[in-house]
């Protein structure tokens, strides 16, 4: 009896789902899986009660409720000076992953390749194998994690047919900067290449470091299918409200595949998100100024304790080389850091075919409230005098 696909091949169990397990099964203090330990805005879960109360509990179009659409067109206008058409070029998904895996599915052939800026999220490397497509990575290398421009115009071939990037990039940190954009966006343009663009960390860059949408650059809007979701800018990770925006074309043939995957999902929840979109700029700025001092936090603490730390421009995750604590192998890390200490981290190496070059790193989320990073690296004290 067959009992599993070539498509899933090698792909296993997600890292994240075997991290989160150990922390349960140990009692460790999880700084794995990126999801905060707080809800988000208390006006915006009271929309979504007031949705489910009024009767909005069934199939939502399969682009997403009107209001939201809007509300994503009026984002994208508002911070970055975009238009977009909130009836054909706005789809709403059931979060980023689903638009990432939808994009994939509806413009990926089997055989065509893709060239991905490693290390990456894992969905990428399970959904580009699904679609039939070949992975050409682009690996960003420690200690600074700069775009190699050189090796991204090496990566292409006469069989790529899109890029897909991640900025703010999950799990390095790195904010890539306008000259690595204008970079990618003349290789996307020379080749006639589409970019799929995961900006769900849109709104968590530090130190004054800006995110720039490639779509904001000469050539690249009508190349362009941009991915959010609310789930990092509002802390609500669980409603799994993600969209993406770009030319009709490609809005079009994500949507295509999408229909076929949920169709649609959280009916009430998406006029929630729209009124989360709306929020003023003082959430905006508060919001990345307390995941910036939480970065801070834990970045000191763990330099402290003997990491070598570098330190993310982005997102909720900073990375460390555990080489001078006399560790070399992160998976065994991390797989031993409960026992060990009681924490529990992510190693990088899943996330590169370029296993070496992931091997001595390990990404710690910062997204969880300052007593809890405290009390994890009072824990981790125990390896600045602990000889493995």
């Amino acid at each position: 009896m067959k009992t599993s696909s070539a498509r899933l091949s090698g792909l296993g169990t997600t890292i994240f789902a075997e991290m989160s397990a150990l922390a349960l099964r140990t009692g460790a203090v999880n700084l794995g899986q990126g999801f905060p330990d707080t809800d988000g805005p208390a006006e915006v879960i009271e929309v979504a009660v007031d949705a489910l109360r009024g009767g909005r509990n069934q199939y939502a179009p399969g682009t997403g409720v009107p209001e939201l659409r809007h509300a994503i067109a009026a984002h994208q206008k508002r911070f970055y000076g975009v238009d977009v058409d909130p009836d054909t070029e706005v789809g709403v998904t059931t979060g980023a992953t689903e638009a990432i895996a939808s994009a994939l599915l509806g413009l990926i052939d089997p055989g065509d390749e893709v060239i991905v800026l490693e290390p990456y999220y894992d969905s990428y490397v399970a959904v580009i194998q699904m679609a039939g497509g070949v992975r050409r990575p682009v690996t960003l290398r420690a200690p600074d994690f700069r775009l190699p421009i050189d090796e991204l115009r090496a990566a292409v071939s006469p069989q790529t047919t899109a890029i897909l990037l991640n900025s703010p990039h999950n799990p390095t940190g790195t904010v890539l900067r306008r000259e690595e954009l204008d970079a990618i966006a003349a290789v996307a343009v020379e080749h006639d290449l589409v970019v799929i663009s995961d900006e769900v960390y849109e709104h968590l860059t530090f130190d004054g470091i800006p995110h720039i949408p490639i779509t904001t650059l000469p050539g690249m809007a009508e190349r362009t299918l941009t991915i959010s979701s609310g789930g990092k800018s509002f802390s609500f990770t669980g409603w799994k409200i993600g969209w993406a925006t770009g030319p009709a074309s490609l809005v079009q043939a994500m949507i295509g595949a999408k229909q076929f995957l949920t169709y649609t999902s959280g009916s009430p929840l998406q006029p929630a998100i729209a009124h989360a979109l709306g929020a003023d700029d003082a959430y905006f700025d508060t919001f990345h100024s307390r995941l910036q001092a939480q970065r801070d936090q834990l970045c000191d603490g763990l330099a402290e304790i003997g990491f070598e730390v570098y330190v993310p421009e982005g997102t909720y995750f900073a990375t460390t080389d555990i080489r001078p604590l006399g560790f070399d192998d992160g998976v065994e890390f991390c797989r031993t850091l409960p026992g060990l200490a009681g924490v529990v981290a992510i190693p990088h190496q899943v996330f590169y075919d370029d296993v070496a070059a992931g091997r001595p790193l390990v990404r710690w989320a910062f997204c969880k409230q300052p007593a809890v990073i405290e009390q994890a690296l009072e824990r981790l004290q125990v390896l600045a005098t602990t000889t493995p």
